[in-house]
């Protein structure tokens, strides 16, 4: 049993930011059909379904559809850069609510107090069912201003130094981190050794059914198998997935992509 799955509903982002690794994949948007054979495929391995990989999920232009056929059986968490969040103001269906604040950006057609007021009144609605995370970094750009604003709003004050979650409201946090570096194939990397959860907490599902160990793999750099072409037991007993699990809790990395990621820890299992 997985902690988490992660599924990419769709690869298509409405945005293009510098600190995101850009798509280098088909554009897919997962169809009614598609969706329900993952949720199918994935009963029994987990209860949390994450809408997060890459894209943005408010794109994909079924949406509150997904988020419904899912809940039935899985509890919903979404991920999302906030600008398309009042597609879902309404739907009452999803667990936790990502609101990743460090995506916004005066290019994108929205002054800094009109992206703030759109999401919040989402978050005014929702988080009588819902958990609410806005989430930046340190060093977003924009950071003084969106912590006056929410300051304001739940009339308390927030230190950006405080890595962490600090409340705000009843459902509603905000989570400060530093900045991250997605691993990637064309980046050398050369650690060797290293613990990290994929595989044994979690695995991804990107848009075009490909299984991949974590929800940074973003390219399905280490293809695992097909979820729309074969049942998730199988990928679990190849090679592959058992070298993989083998090698973490060994404390080995093994694949290129987990050399340069900066994510895995000493830890073992």
């Amino acid at each position: 049993m997985y902690k988490k799955v992660y599924v990419e509903i769709t690869n298509a982002c409405n945005l293009s930011c510098d600190f995101c690794i850009q798509n280098q994949r088909p554009i897919h948007y997962m169809t009614i059909e598609e969706f329900q054979t993952v949720l199918s495929k994935l009963a029994g391995h987990t209860k949390y379904l994450y809408f997060h990989v890459l894209g943005e999920p408010c794109l994909h232009p079924k949406i509150n559809e997904l988020i419904d056929m899912a809940s039935k059986e899985y509890q919903v968490n979404i991920t999302t850069n906030g600008y398309l969040i009042q597609k879902i103001k309404d739907n009452e269906n999803i667990r936790q609510l990502n609101i990743s604040l460090h995506s916004y950006h005066e290019r994108y057609g929205k002054t800094l107090e009109e992206y703030m007021r759109d999401i919040l009144e989402v978050v005014d609605k929702l988080s009588s069912t819902t958990y609410i995370s806005f989430r930046f970094w340190q060093s977003t750009k924009d950071v003084q201003k969106m912590i006056q604003i929410l300051e304001k709003h739940y009339n308390t004050q927030i230190s950006v130094e405080n890595i962490g979650n600090t409340t705000l409201a009843h459902n509603v946090f905000v989570n400060v981190s530093n900045p991250f570096i997605w691993p990637d194939l064309d980046r050398e990397g050369d650690e060797n050794t290293g613990f990290c959860y994929a595989l044994k907490d979690h695995i991804g599902i990107l848009s075009d059914g490909t299984v991949v160990p974590c929800c940074l793999d973003s390219k399905g750099s280490i293809n695992l198998g097909n979820i729309f072409q074969t049942d998730l037991q199988s990928i679990q007993k190849s090679d592959r997935y058992k070298d993989l699990i083998k090698n973490f809790k060994d404390g080995k990395r093994t694949e290129k992509l987990c050399q340069n990621c900066n994510f895995m820890t000493k830890n073992t299992f």
